[in-house]
């Protein structure tokens, strides 16, 4: 089988960041009162700054998801790609911007690059992973030569206070109790934010400067086991069950802020480490897929920075004893970005002149929507 090497690799974030005291203006405030929430959950995940597709006055959209994409696509141009000799654009996000066509179709029109195949990867923070398989996969095979692979994220657009106000109207009297929406959906008001990473994948190195040699790239899904935890476009019944946005009334995807993004933080705290970081690595340690010693960058995309010790605590139950001096993470200053998220660490650890030849990255990549995780092994070339 052929080799396939991260050439190029950019990241876009819009506008500029946002501090944690600017948060609630700019996304807006649900209710009478602040959230009482809010504090709480920024002390916990460590985010300092994170950007926004909006203008921080009148709230308005700046960028769709589609053009954060294509913004990311083209500083890949500005460094040299020619895109019109890519054969494969790959593209994954957790919110499309429509429920049709494909989000890759959308980013295509936005680029105006020549004819190539377009796929479009579902699902939450994996999404962006599983794009960039779908490349790296197209270049294995030879299908491809070149292949383009995003993630992106816009989603502030529906974390917006606007956005619930019909719920709030409608919940008046138990509103005026609690005087909030509900923990679920207030919670990621927080966490979430926009951005955009894209990668240029190739058969061969560059020439005259590093490249990143794809190793392996692992996912697997416990759907099988555990019942959904992060959901949009649904509600969640008291058996673990879904109902879907079609099986509500147009009023009530208003009443109840059905598109809103909801998370089951008691399952994810009991879960999400034990599952997406200590089975899915006795799974890849079984099958001698890396060397936890051979190591020298360890990139965790987590929500928070509440789950650091957690993931070092999982990883050593595995037997994967990787030291947090060998840790990156921009999740401080880069927000959680979701699908984006990898790229965006990548990017800047790969642009930021510390990787020599031969070091050897781990990317973990854990989604908790219905709990599945990606690893990705990458080499110094």
């Amino acid at each position: 089988m052929i080799d396939v090497y991260i050439n190029k690799i950019s990241a876009y974030l819009p506008n500029e960041p946002v501090n944690n005291d600017n948060i609630e203006k700019v996304l807006g405030q649900v209710g009478e009162r602040p959230s009482r929430a809010k504090r709480i959950i920024l002390r916990s995940n460590k985010i300092k700054t994170r950007y926004y597709a909006l203008d921080p006055n009148t709230r308005e959209a700046t960028h769709t998801n589609a053009q954060l994409a294509s913004l990311a696509i083209s500083k890949l141009k500005e460094d040299g790609l020619d895109l019109d000799s890519v054969d494969v654009l790959s593209c994954g996000t957790t919110m499309p911007d429509q429920l049709m066509p494909g989000h890759a179709s959308m980013v295509h029109g936005e680029l105006g690059c020549a004819p190539l195949e377009v796929i479009s990867t579902a699902g939450i923070c994996l999404s962006g992973v599983t794009a960039l398989k779908y490349a790296y996969n197209a270049v294995k095979s030879g299908d491809a030569k070149v292949a383009v692979a995003t993630g992106s994220e816009n989603s502030s657009g529906i974390m917006r206070a606007e956005n619930f106000k019909p719920e709030v109207e409608a919940r008046v009297a138990e509103l005026e109790k609690s005087g909030e929406i509900a923990f679920e959906k207030d919670f990621l008001r927080w966490m979430l934010s926009d951005g955009a990473g894209a990668v240029a994948l190739s058969n061969e190195p560059n020439k005259d400067s590093i490249s990143l040699k794809i190793n392996k790239i692992f996912s697997t899904s416990f759907a099988n086991e555990l019942e959904t935890c992060m959901y949009g476009g649904c509600e969640k019944n008291e058996d673990g069950s879904v109902s879907g946005w079609r099986t509500y009334a147009p009023q009530e995807w208003l009443d109840k802020s059905i598109f809103a993004v909801k998370q089951d933080v008691k399952l994810l705290n009991e879960n999400v480490m034990e599952y997406t970081v200590t089975k899915a690595l006795k799974m890849m340690l079984d099958k001698d897929m890396f060397v936890p010693s051979e190591i020298d960058y360890f990139l965790p995309h987590y929500s928070s920075g509440y789950f650091r010790d957690e993931v070092y605590e999982k990883m050593c139950k595995a037997s994967c004893d990787i030291p947090q001096e060998k840790w990156f993470t921009n999740l401080s200053d880069k927000g959680n970005t979701g699908s984006a998220s990898i790229y965006i660490m990548i990017e800047e650890l790969f642009h930021s002149g510390r990787l020599q030849r031969g070091e050897k990255l781990l990317c973990y990549i854990p989604e908790s929507g219905r709990f599945s995780t990606a690893f990705m092994i990458l080499e110094v070339v």
